[in-house]
């Protein structure tokens, strides 16, 4: 089982180069969503089973969110380029720039002994269920060529970025309230 958990975890980073080649080079727009959201329900699955079954390791915590920030860098580069959207360009610039933020202080965090302020929250799971939401979104407007699934997918992601801000501003204000 442990294995398995592992393997779920390594192959959103595996999948998440194809995805960008996918999106970006060959226009697969059907097959980017059905890897995007396989990749995003590994997400929860490996989390579940290794908590279902008391398998949570050290190693699991630190590879699970950074295979979830490399599949996420992938889609939100290549569905940008793939809409020409300076929009998603600029939202998704957000979105990373939060995460390094993040890892700065987790690891900060980390040398200070104060690991609880930036554990991460119910609040943070939300903003990784809205982002991966939205751009499973942007996959399905492309994939059916419907701009009304776009626009909800605009909306969904700037509801992703407001969270992200939060939690953001959530974890600097606990690492250094002291």
């Amino acid at each position: 089982m442990k294995h398995l958990i592992l393997f779920l975890t390594i192959s959103r980073v595996i999948l998440s180069p194809i995805l960008f080649l996918l999106i970006v080079v060959f226009n697969f727009y059907g097959a980017s969503l059905f890897i995007f959201v396989f990749a995003s329900a590994s997400d929860f699955l490996d989390g579940y089973l290794a908590r279902k079954f008391n398998l949570v390791t050290q190693i699991g915590e630190i590879l699970d969110p950074v295979a979830d920030k490399i599949l996420i860098v992938f889609v939100i580069i290549g569905v940008a380029l793939a809409l020409n959207s300076a929009f998603i360009g600029f939202v998704g610039s957000m979105l990373l720039a939060r995460e390094f933020w993040v890892a700065t202080l987790r690891d900060f965090n980390s040398r200070n002994n104060n690991l609880s302020a930036t554990k991460v929250t119910f609040l943070a799971k939300l903003k990784t269920t809205f982002q991966f939401l939205a751009f499973s979104g942007y996959l399905t407007g492309l994939y059916l060529d419907n701009a009304f699934i776009l626009f909800i997918s605009n909306f969904i992601l700037f509801l992703a970025l407001i969270i992200t801000l939060q939690t953001g501003l959530s974890y600097t204000i606990a690492s250094f309230k002291k």
